[in-house]
C-alpha cells in the first residue's frame, strides 16, 4: 500500500470527512495538523500551490481535497492508487 499524507485542519470538515474515508479504507496514514502550525502550512502551500484543506498525497502524486479523493473512491481509483497500481488521475 502506497504511503498517504494528509495536511488537514481540526474544525474543516472537509479535513474530517478526508480522515474518515481514508479510516473506513484501512488506510495507514501520516496526518499533518497544520491548525496552530504557520511552518507546516508553508510546507503544504509550497508542495501543493493551494491554501485549501485538506490536500492529500498517495505516494508521490498530491490527489488534492476531499472532493477529489471522494472522486477516486467513486470511480474505484482510489483502492488502485492506495494499491501503487498506475491509475489516471486527471488533475
Amino acid at each position: 500500500m502506497q504511503h498517504t499524507e494528509i495536511y488537514f485542519k481540526t474544525w474543516c470538515p472537509y479535513s474530517q470527512n478526508a480522515l474518515a474515508l481514508l479510516d473506513k479504507k484501512g488506510v495507514s496514514y501520516t496526518a499533518i495538523d497544520v491548525t496552530n502550525d504557520l511552518p507546516r502550512e508553508l510546507e503544504m502551500r509550497e508542495r501543493t500551490g493551494r491554501t485549501s484543506v485538506p490536500q492529500i498525497f498517495i505516494g508521490e502524486l498530491h490527489v488534492g481535497g476531499f472532493d477529489d479523493i471522494n472522486a477516486l473512491d467513486k470511480s474505484g481509483k482510489l483502492d488502485e492508487l492506495l494499491a501503487g497500481e498506475d491509475a489516471t488521475v486527471a488533475a
